[in-house]
């Protein structure tokens, strides 16, 4: 026991390092992450007290442990069953396709990324870019909402910009979990929006043990109090207009509805911008009937150093106004103990479109391409208190729509959309596809004249007397 065992310094310096490992991983790292979490739990608790909705235990469990849960759930394990007998492999197989989903879809909230990042990110790049405006109900429809019932934000889409704007509005409230497409599962973007709390969704997906993967984790999330941001459209509007719901992740939240338990409460979201910054990109992909948005990552990075520039020197102007308006919100349980799921989302649909904010950029896009010819910024702004009067809408203060439609021409008129004449402002040879973009978000709030409308669909200008 005592004889002196001689060894090379290699072999010593690596049973050290392995000695060194197992202590860390046994002793130190437990220790270490329960000190860092007792921390961050009494960090969500303060956070708790001065949130309206405070942050539900479901959304700070481990993420492992909501993988767990989530795999070893009745209807997942079925559906391996199921999965494995259609496709003729072992279950361990499946499960483990299973557990792929789970690790895909399921997010890794941080407090701190969420609140101490994101939310100051998203608040400065909004109000860099735009003039932000809100509903004049918004803060009475979320205080309105009893804070025991779920709460699912339904939105439009008309910009990627909408995640930003809506977690903006919504960081003094509670923290949202949104479903996010394909497009942002690249690193390390994918890292930093899962630390936001959102969630990955295959939109092209249609195998059975994927939905019901998905369909548990919504549910779960659903059941547990989890305040949620959804796209019904199931992508960015490639004309501009609200398009029909896309009902799957709806027809999950109800499903796993039970009467009489947690209610769920659904707020249409309507939201407009005077310059969506990928419009020339999806009025493009709109013309080739596809949705694949060809935006080179050179002159992505040239607009951004393009503001930067700009931003530097004190010579960057916002891209107008964008707005976003909260429509009055829906219970699930007001439609019955077996909710009708096409119902549901076309009363959403249509509380978006009746909300949707009259912009400056809109009015002036409509007015031009109805009228046919040559209109003075007086007369624009004659024909936007006319519009703002036919639809309802309080979205530009009175007092400022003179100098909003001024605003309105001068940005269509630097991007080449219009131009001015002897006789006042024009259509510009190439503009009436990004006017009619444009135009369309507000057209269904106005009242029907056929001849102009089918020309303002399809872009072209109608005579002044039709």
């Amino acid at each position: 026991m005592t004889s002196t065992v001689s060894m090379p310094l290699w072999v010593l310096l690596l049973l050290i390092a392995f000695a060194a490992v197992t202590f860390a991983s046994h002793f130190l790292f437990p220790s270490v992450r329960w000190f860092f979490r007792r921390r961050l739990e009494r960090a969500v608790s303060k956070l708790n007290e001065r949130l309206a909705r405070p942050i539900q235990p479901f959304k700070l469990a481990r993420r492992h442990d909501m993988i767990q849960r989530l795999i070893y759930d009745p209807d997942v394990t079925q559906a391996i069953v199921d999965y494995a007998a259609r496709n003729n492999v072992r279950e361990d197989v499946a499960f483990e396709q299973a557990r792929r989903y789970a690790r895909e879809i399921v997010p890794s909230f941080s407090a701190f990324a969420y609140f101490g990042f994101g939310t100051r990110l998203a608040n400065w790049l909004a109000n860099l870019l735009y003039d932000v405006r809100t509903g004049p109900h918004n803060g009475e429809i979320i205080d309105g909402i009893e804070h025991d019932a779920t709460l699912i934000f339904i939105m439009n889409h008309r910009s990627n910009m909408d995640y930003v704007l809506v977690t903006t509005l919504a960081a003094q409230s509670s923290a949202l979990s949104y479903a996010v497409g394909e497009w942002a599962r690249v690193w390390p973007l994918s890292r930093l929006i899962k630390a936001m709390g959102a969630y990955f969704i295959r939109r092209r997906s249609r195998g059975g043990l994927y939905r019901a993967v998905l369909a548990r984790y919504v549910q779960m999330a659903t059941t547990g109090g989890v305040t949620q941001a959804i796209f019904p459209e199931g992508g960015l509007t490639l004309n501009g207009t609200v398009q029909p719901a896309k009902l799957g992740l709806l027809s999950y939240v109800i499903e796993g509805w039970k009467p009489g338990g947690r209610d769920v409460v659904f707020v249409p979201v309507a939201i407009n911008y005077d310059r969506v910054l990928e419009d020339r990109v999806l009025i493009a992909a709109g013309t080739r009937g596809d949705r694949r948005f060809r935006a080179g990552k050179r002159k992505v990075l040239r607009g951004v150093l393009r503001i930067v520039w700009q931003r530097m020197r004190g010579r960057f102007k916002r891209f107008g106004a964008a707005s976003v308006v909260f429509a009055p919100p829906v219970r699930l349980s007001d439609y019955g103990p077996e909710p009708s799921l096409d119902t549901l989302g076309r009363d959403l649909m249509q509380r978006i479109e009746a909300e949707m904010p009259v912009l400056a950029v809109p009015m002036v896009a409509r007015t031009l391409l109805r009228s046919g010819g040559p209109m003075t910024e007086a007369a624009l702004t004659a024909a936007a208190r006319r519009i703002m009067t036919a639809s309802g809408a309080e979205t530009v203060p009175e007092g400022a729509l003179d100098a909003e439609i001024a605003h309105a021409c001068a940005a269509l008129a630097a991007r080449a959309a219009i131009r001015r004449s002897g006789e006042g402002w024009i259509i510009a040879e190439g503009g009436a596809p990004l006017l009619t973009f444009y135009a369309a978000s507000i057209a269904h709030l106005l009242p029907g004249q056929p001849a102009r409308d089918a020309a303002l669909a399809s872009g072209v200008a109608a005579p002044a007397g039709s």
